[in-house]
């Protein structure tokens, strides 16, 4: 079994993506020279989920066809994997197949929360790990996962990540530690309606892992420019639902230059380097884009 490769050209260096653990490898590619060490990493990997609580992964893909692999293979610990695939037109949903996973292929696009509440409705186990596809589990945050449901001591927990953008791990600008909500009771959790930026919310206390998550998220410039204009005309959208008349030019020009401002400067993303730079710059354009869209589709619905 190979170890994490990055669907990019160049790898982020600063971190070591991790092998996948021994015990969840197949028997065929542990190890050939001593048969009886297969045996026992099967029987240790089956005692090992017999002893824990029932833990069901879901994401949701559309074109993974780079990520998925990898992702899947880094939450193999899981007694299931649901992928949720909303119209992939390259070989996502063969690959998930392939992997052993429930795929659910969906016509509609509800949004992110309503699409990932339909991975926790779809889910039989007792607890729920949500995961993007661009994210890996780590040897040691699968660990410290198995750990806490099996001690039971809390209904959720939330995860740090740590975000790799275009050329180094980020660790500042709001990037690190970036705690996202991800692990819960099933009956506990459920997902807002967010059209983007969507939350799990749990009824329940909540406690914090201290492994992080990895967070490949934005490999090259496609990926900064192609989201970008993803998320804001998604957040526009949600904007002209929440304040449905016309938003001014400086409305939008003010919002922006306060996001710059407060990534850049007092959530110190200038230590950040140049990715700290053109990270908040980015941020900055795509919350200009996103009002000025709102206002654009505030006057178009005024003329219906």
């Amino acid at each position: 079994m190979r170890d994490f490769v990055l669907p990019i050209k160049t790898r982020p260096q600063p971190l070591r993506a991790l092998p996948i653990n021994p015990v969840l490898r197949p028997p065929v590619s542990v190890s050939r020279k001593n048969p009886f060490n297969n045996l026992g990493m099967l029987l240790l990997s089956i005692m090992h989920k017999e002893n824990s609580p029932s833990l069901s992964a879901i994401l949701i893909t559309k074109n993974e066809s780079l990520n998925i692999e990898e992702c899947v293979r880094s939450v193999r610990f899981c007694n299931e994997v649901i992928v949720l695939d909303s119209g992939s037109t390259d070989d996502t949903v063969l690959k998930a197949k392939a992997l052993g996973c429930e795929v659910i292929q969906t016509t509609d696009w509800p949004g992110y929360g309503l699409q990932k509440q339909r991975g926790i409705n779809h889910a039989t186990s007792q607890w729920i790990l949500s995961i993007d596809a661009d994210e890996r589990v780590t040897l040691q945050l699968q660990e410290e996962i198995l750990d806490a449901i099996k001690m039971d001591i809390a209904d959720g927990y939330r995860i740090k990540r740590r975000s790799f953008f275009l050329e180094r791990w980020m660790s500042f600008g709001g990037w690190y530690p970036d705690y996202v909500l991800r692990l819960a009771r099933r009956e506990k959790c459920k997902f807002d309606s967010s059209l983007v930026h969507e939350k799990m919310m749990v009824n329940g206390e909540l406690r914090n892992l201290k492994h992080p998550l990895l967070h490949h998220a934005y490999l090259s410039i496609d990926d900064v420019l192609e989201k970008q204009k993803r998320y804001a005309l998604l957040g526009a959208e949600t904007i002209h639902r929440r304040y449905p008349h016309e938003i001014s030019i400086s409305t939008a020009l003010g919002h922006s230059l306060w996001t710059f401002f407060r990534l850049y400067i007092l959530q110190c993303g200038v230590l950040d380097g140049r990715a700290g730079f053109i990270s908040a710059t980015a941020k900055s354009q795509e919350t200009f884009w996103k009002y000025i869209a709102a206002r654009y589709q505030s006057r178009k619905s005024s003329f219906l």
